[in-house]
């Protein structure tokens, strides 16, 4: 059985998130499974159903966020002959298939409050009726809801019900974001590379040029594995040298080969600083003031104003906190790791003060 691509890796947030899904698969609750997009959500949740002992019956997934209110109503549950204009005969909705498997609830969220009580109820009792019918009827199903949202959050301005949220949230599979995850994009790089020279008649892939392995490390990728695939393969097809490495990462394929700024903008202020200040950054010297001097509106060149920002960023968390790298790397997010990498890339090593 091949690997799917989101869950191919050997960093440790991946391997903990994995360990987490193989953990509950025996357990008989409900599970959400939360993460940004493009982070395999859907993969965990396949993941869950066939290493439980549901793995022989149906797993069946309805996109929550694709479907008007009704339409998911019917869907889910279904509904009988004549329940509503055009319901010429009976249809058997997504629980009544999934009975004895699981159902994944893509994108959760976005329910209604109306199907969220349906929902809640089946849950509890795993009773329902069809939209029209009579009838209850009786399933088990597992549940799995997925989403990108902050569902506590939402439940706390009423617009996720909290008891459901509470029967949902057995437990809660967190997918790490691939900025999260910095051992496997190359290796990721590298298998989306070798897809795409086979299919663009390569005879073999000849690898990337050290700038483009940086450069993949360095990027968020706020789109996480499927950005990247997007990425690697629009660069080898761009690039049609079979013979020489990649040298060159295409990440925005909206950005225009011809734009320049006006002289009227090269004397705006820099757009970074202005919106730092705005935001009501603290920019602390003397790291700060040192890193922001780097952001000359007058360098043009992206890679440039990128490290300059990356920099500014770095060196103001360690500013704030009095140089303490572990805590300035949890303030940005990052690894110690990597936060200790960026700050060797930029020379910024604790100033000794007198």
């Amino acid at each position: 059985m091949r690997t799917p691509d989101n869950m191919l890796g050997e960093s440790s947030a991946l391997a903990a998130a994995l360990d987490h899904l193989s953990q509950l698969a025996s357990i008989q609750r409900p599970v959400l499974v939360l993460g940004e997009r493009g982070t395999g959500k859907e993969l965990a949740a396949e993941r869950l159903h066939y290493l439980s002992p549901r793995w022989d019956s149906p797993f069946v997934k309805v996109n929550c966020a694709a479907m008007a209110e009704t339409l998911l109503e019917s869907e889910l549950f279904g509904h009988e002959a004549g329940a509503f204009t055009g319901a010429s005969k009976l249809h058997v909705g997504r629980f009544e298939r999934a009975d004895g498997g699981t159902l994944l609830l893509d994108e959760i969220g976005t329910m209604s409050p109306r199907l969220q009580e349906k929902l809640l109820r089946l849950i509890e009792y795993g009773e329902f009726e069809r939209v029209g019918g009579q009838r209850t009827l009786r399933v088990d199903v597992r549940v799995i809801g997925s989403t990108n949202a902050d569902l506590r959050a939402m439940a706390e301005a009423q617009s996720f019900r909290s008891d459901l949220l509470d029967r949902l949230s057995f437990d809660v599979v967190h997918m790490p974001a691939l900025r999260h995850r910095g051992e496997d994009i190359a290796l990721l790089a590298r298998h989306f590379a070798v897809q795409m020279s086979a299919e663009l008649s390569w005879e073999q892939f000849p690898g990337f040029a050290p700038n483009v392995l940086l450069q993949l490390r360095e990027y968020a990728w706020p789109g996480n594995v499927r950005e990247l695939k997007n990425v690697v393969e629009r660069s080898l097809h761009r690039w049609a040298d079979q013979d020489s490495p990649v040298a060159e990462l295409i990440i925005d394929p909206f950005e225009s080969p011809w734009s320049e700024s006006t002289d009227e903008q090269q004397r705006l202020p820099d757009p970074i600083v202005a919106a730092l200040v705005q935001a009501g950054t603290d920019l602390q010297a003397p790291a700060a003031a040192t890193a922001s001097e780097d952001l000359n509106p007058a360098v043009k060149n992206l890679r440039e104003r990128v490290d300059a920002y990356e920099r500014l960023l770095v060196a103001t968390a360690l500013e704030q906190h009095d140089g303490n790298q572990r805590r300035a790397a949890e303030a940005l997010e990052l690894s110690y790791d990597q936060l200790r990498g960026l700050v060797r890339k930029h020379k910024l090593g604790r100033r000794k003060t007198r």
